[in-house]
């Protein structure tokens, strides 16, 4: 695991609630992962925790079998309180 905090959005076709269900339950047995959000709508997926972009997106390439590509990464190496700030204010 990385010692820095990460911000990742990705595109990947979630095109029904069975391939949600499956997004969601991938992300959760990931134990890097902090925080997700799925956007059905927009087919984005954003997760937020200690681990390193490339991997994820791997991992979740092999075990949904579809595409993935990465829109944005926002690396953080400060502490915990700028953080949380930091995602607040949506920046």
């Amino acid at each position: 695991m990385s010692g820095k905090y990460c911000c990742m959005v990705m595109r990947l076709n979630i095109d029904c609630n069975g391939c949600c269900r499956k997004v969601r339950r991938i992300l959760l047995n990931m134990k890097e992962i902090e925080t997700h959000g799925i956007d059905k709508q927009h087919y984005r997926v954003s997760v937020c925790g200690r681990f390193r972009p490339s991997d994820v997106a791997i991992k979740m390439r092999k075990k949904m079998n579809r595409r993935v590509e990465i829109l944005e990464i926002l690396e953080f190496d400060s502490t915990n309180e700028q953080i949380e700030d930091r995602l607040v204010l949506g920046a």
